[in-house]
């Protein structure tokens, strides 16, 4: 029992602080106090992450694994929660919309997420998934007073739940073809009997879930209506932290059953299709685009498409690849979310037109927006070029090279619309001066703008961190 609650010590931390922060937003109702005790409640779930980073195994009864995977996505969402709340309180504000309850709701969220990451039985999964999921609907519909808000948060709820049909009955057929929930357990008998058409079935159902989540396509068209109408904050987070969480779940249960999709020939064919498609229409619609956080929103489809890359070629090689990926994604793209939510706190209306002159006014907001867009477009010497390059080489080595090509090519697409949000910023002149006062919220983009750039300068470390993580992640 003490083994139990060790491994499963950050959950459990987590779990605790949320139940804190409710008891002190009912008591004193100080939405400040609630952020602060928020972001202390990171650093203790970090804390307690780091404690029992050397630890692997599972818990309760084989419900949850802790391992370097699961430890190492637990950092990626903590992370992308202290970003966001650090960046969220002018925007909030101006939005009369700074509640206690959006911290305590992103709280929730992140616990949804370290379950996902952590589920070594597909009833944790299916948990998680929810715990997640129902926390994003209500931060997507935090504008009580604007329509777009409720739509968005209607239209997430609605086609979320129709993925969440699915997901649950993928789970339901997988138990009927293995009687086993437990993902191991699942690969144990699947080993011994082989793999029936019935759990096949239930198997795309539930990635079909997991592909909702990521917003690829097909399942991709809530993204930008959602993004749009939601707080630019809880945008951030959604598209970070919540495509991270799918992903995480994604590997653990490709890695579970890789006996089985390994060599399996329509198994490569079915996501290498999804992957060049996701790629190709969030590239394309993204650059008909003007607002940017429409422009986001399909530029974080395509990067769901470059990570469906690593997971179609597969290995360790394609597995520690989408892990060190989602970590630059995080940081870049709450980057990007942040600065358009700075602006917007402005009054402006956060379009390319709207980011003239820029640099004039606000040289730091400039840099760092333009360190997210270049890493965004993978160039170097930025992360994002290390993220794309480490999935494409995973693609040519799993002997998927015009899977590679596709992606580079696409790429090279995205190109014009980062680069168009450049050349907004320093090379065009405002008729009137903006007013871009220095806040925290700018000296907390330029460090995650700085961490960017040191992340694809000296990558190695990281990228040790992730192919030893993968390495462990299944050991028995």
């Amino acid at each position: 029992m003490a083994q139990d609650f060790l491994l499963s010590l950050p959950i459990l931390v987590a779990t605790l602080w949320i139940v804190l922060l409710i008891v002190c937003e009912a008591a004193f109702q100080r939405h400040l106090l609630t952020k602060y005790l928020s972001l202390i409640g990171f650093v203790g779930v970090a804390a307690a992450t780091v404690y029992v980073f050397p630890q692997q195994g599972f818990a309760f009864s084989e419900m949850i694994r802790a391992g370097a995977v699961q430890h190492f996505a637990n950092f990626i969402f903590l992370l992308a929660g202290v970003i966001v709340t650090l960046t969220s309180d002018r925007y909030l504000e101006e939005e009369k919309i700074w509640f206690g309850e959006y911290y305590i709701i992103m709280f929730i969220s992140v616990l949804g997420m370290m379950l996902m990451a952590s589920a070594a039985n597909m009833t944790v999964l299916f948990i998680g998934l929810e715990t997640m999921s129902i926390a994003l609907y209500v931060l997507a519909g935090l504008m009580r007073r604007d329509k777009r808000s409720s739509e968005a948060a209607m239209k997430y709820f609605l086609l979320g739940s129709f993925a969440s049909g699915f997901f649950l009955y993928g789970i339901a057929l997988i138990y009927g073809a293995t009687g086993e929930m437990a993902l191991h357990r699942v690969a144990d008998v699947l080993q011994l009997r082989g793999a029936s058409p019935l759990f096949w079935i239930g198997l795309s159902l539930l990635m079909l879930g997991l592909f909702f989540k990521i917003s690829a396509v097909p399942f991709h068209q809530w993204t930008p209506d959602v993004y749009q109408g939601s707080p630019t904050p809880a945008a951030a987070f959604m598209s970070t932290g919540a495509k991270a969480a799918a992903f995480a779940a994604i590997i653990s249960v490709i890695g579970n059953f890789s006996v089985q999709l390994q060599g399996n020939l329509n198994w490569s064919v079915a996501v290498s299709v999804v992957a060049v498609a996701t790629m190709i229409v969030g590239n394309v619609a993204a650059l008909a685009q003007e607002q940017l956080k429409r422009m986001l929103a399909y530029s974080s489809i395509a990067h769901a498409g470059y990570m469906l890359v690593g997971i179609a070629a597969g290995g360790a090689e394609g597995f520690s690849a989408v892990i060190y990926y989602t970590l630059i994604y995080t940081l870049m793209n709450v980057g990007a979310f942040s600065v358009v939510a700075l602006l917007e706190s402005e009054g402006l209306g956060a379009t390319y037109s709207d980011c003239t002159g820029i640099f004039k006014d606000s040289p730091l907001l400039a840099g760092a927006m333009a360190i997210f867009m270049l890493s965004l477009a993978g160039l170097p010497p930025f992360g994002g070029f290390i993220a794309k390059y480490k999935v494409f080489a995973a693609a040519v080595s799993a002997g998927m090279a015009w899977l590679a090509v596709v992606g580079v090519l696409a790429s090279a697409v995205s190109a014009y619309y980062y680069l168009r949000v450049i050349v907004a910023m320093f090379m065009q002149e405002k008729n009137q001066p903006l007013k871009l006062p220095m806040t925290s919220s700018s000296l907390t983009l330029a460090v995650v703008a700085l961490a960017v750039l040191l992340l694809g300068i000296f990558p190695t470390e990281v990228l040790k961190l992730t192919a030893k993580a993968i390495e462990l992640g299944f050991a028995p």
